[in-house]
């Protein structure tokens, strides 16, 4: 691939998120490529510091993530929420014995007032995973969905409630004292591509471009966003849902639109072919191609035919 040298940020969040990363590490060198995740999810359960989009993207990058769930680590067992339930604790955000000491270690040294970019990149070094993960910030962003039964945080919607209560918008609490986490922005700053992960553009993307200056940065640099959209439906998560009760169609072009400021290359799947037009329409370049990108062929595949897609424009 040094024909294709180039420092690649990917914006991640979630399973599709962690996926994309994963292609980018298996066809560039690790210190090409970076990637910065979405920290809206964060939130405290039994009183550690739970990072779920951090912990799916350094997983997946380290090769123990549950294949079958996409998140969480395969193999993992479950005595210690076993033994929570018979105490009475609450066990609806389920968190196995080896994913627990992550957060257990994790929470010890924040409140030791370690930055969480600095005990990321520990625990990633720590897993053998060679790619840098930064924390979209340091400071806390915490992700309410509005519904029709009034504010939820995030987990409380997405895991306890499994996303039911139809969503009327979305409120990130502590965005207007948060910055970019300063190594995210130092890689921004160097990008020659980001790429915007087929990740929710709502929850998972949405707080990354609302940070104070991200988008700024972003609108520097070339940038392609993967549809998360595949014939109206996702693949993985509520995205769809969350278009139709916000009053938008789930469409691979409605994706696009949300970034059309800042996009030059859309990437669709074959399914959406139909749609190019429409995207280029909008003055951005499309790909059309496969993503469907479960298997780790399939995401490298990918990886690399972007990086020459976006080599070719010059």
């Amino acid at each position: 691939m040094e024909d294709l040298a180039m420092q690649v940020v990917v914006l991640a969040g979630g399973v599709g998120g962690a996926r994309m990363a994963d292609g980018f590490a298996r066809v560039l060198p690790p210190e090409d490529l970076t990637v910065v995740v979405n920290t809206g999810d964060d939130f405290e359960w039994h009183g550690l510091l739970v990072c779920p989009d951090v912990d799916t993207v350094m997983y997946t990058l380290a090769g123990i993530a549950n294949p079958e769930t996409g998140w969480g680590i395969a193999g993992d067992t479950w005595a210690a929420l076993e033994m929570l339930a018979r105490y009475g604790g609450e066990t609806w955000f389920r968190i196995g014995d080896r994913d627990l000491a992550t957060h257990v270690f994790r929470t010890f040294l924040w409140r030791q007032g370690v930055r969480l970019s600095e005990i990321t990149d520990r625990l990633r070094r720590a897993l053998g995973v060679r790619v840098a993960i930064w924390p979209m910030s340091d400071d806390p962003v915490r992700t309410i969905v509005e519904t029709e039964e009034g504010p939820l945080p995030f987990q409380e919607y997405f895991v306890r409630r499994g996303c039911a209560p139809p969503v009327r918008g979305l409120i990130w609490e502590g965005l207007e004292r948060a910055r970019l986490s300063p190594e995210a922005h130092a890689a921004l700053e160097a990008a020659d591509l980001v790429v915007i992960a087929p990740s929710n553009p709502y929850v998972s993307i949405g707080p990354i471009l609302a940070l104070p200056g991200a988008l700024g940065l972003i609108e520097q640099r070339r940038v392609v966003a993967v549809s998360p959209i595949l014939g109206g439906q996702a693949l993985k998560g509520p995205a769809a849902k969350m278009m139709v009760e916000l009053g938008e169609s789930p469409s691979a072009l409605t994706v696009a639109r949300r970034y059309q400021t800042f996009l030059d290359g859309f990437v669709l799947d074959r399914v959406d072919a139909a749609l190019a037009a429409g995207v280029e329409a909008m003055g951005i370049r499309p790909l059309v191609t496969d993503t469907v990108i479960l298997d780790p062929g399939a995401r490298a595949r990918l990886a690399e035919e972007i990086l020459r897609w976006v080599a070719s424009w010059g």
